[in-house]
């Protein structure tokens, strides 16, 4: 039985506690998140991005809007995330709606990251087909020209998301297969919590 599940009120609380726990053990990426959505048919599609902040409304990301995941965020509004942590044997499930970050917002973020980064968001058409690597690359060397001097600006279609979760589930490896698992479930402005059998 774990007790930091058991005690546990606050859901964003504890998962601050095990990011900051994967932090020191992860060797890569301990942000790195599976992101599902579904297109137009229902079909579900799922890929790692980058957990890039936490606050009292969700769990934040950035991406190209105009990629499959931007569209299809864009049209269903709801999304899960999946956080796994081998060294730790935790894992934590988010179900939630979506909403997108304000402007300001997306504008201080894409300003931090590097200079290659801001310009590969230009250069990038993502999730359409792409010709060749020498395209890109190309691409990218013509963006670098156009924004020498000076600073990269924000592309209208590179912004962020915020999932706002009605769900948070926390499951943590036991033996002989008799896992931990808590699950909250947002009721008005708290949390319903109950313990699942593995």
């Amino acid at each position: 039985m774990d007790h930091d599940l058991d005690s546990a009120a606050d859901p964003f609380r504890l998962f601050s506690e095990w990011l900051a726990a994967a932090t020191a053990s992860e060797p890569n990426d301990p942000n790195a998140m599976a992101l599902a959505t579904v297109d137009a048919d229902g079909l579900p599609n799922v890929r790692m991005v980058l957990l890039k902040g936490l606050d009292d409304g969700g769990f934040v990301f950035f991406t190209n809007y105009e990629s499959d995941k931007g569209r299809e965020l864009l049209a269903s509004r709801k999304a899960a995330l999946c956080f796994h942590w081998k060294s730790l044997r935790r894992q934590i499930r988010v179900r939630g709606e979506i909403t997108p970050v304000p402007a300001a917002e997306a504008d201080a973020y894409f300003a931090s990251r590097a200079r290659g980064s801001r310009i590969g968001a230009w250069a990038s058409k993502q999730s359409r087909p792409l010709e060749s690597r020498f395209a890109l690359e190309k691409a990218v060397a013509s963006y670098a020209a156009k924004f020498a001097i000076g600073e990269v600006p924000r592309p209208d279609y590179w912004s962020g998301f915020r999932l706002t979760p009605l769900a948070i589930e926390f499951w943590k490896d036991g033996q002989f297969r008799l896992h931990d698992r808590v699950r909250f479930i947002r009721a008005g402005e708290g949390w319903e919590k109950t313990r699942l059998y593995p």
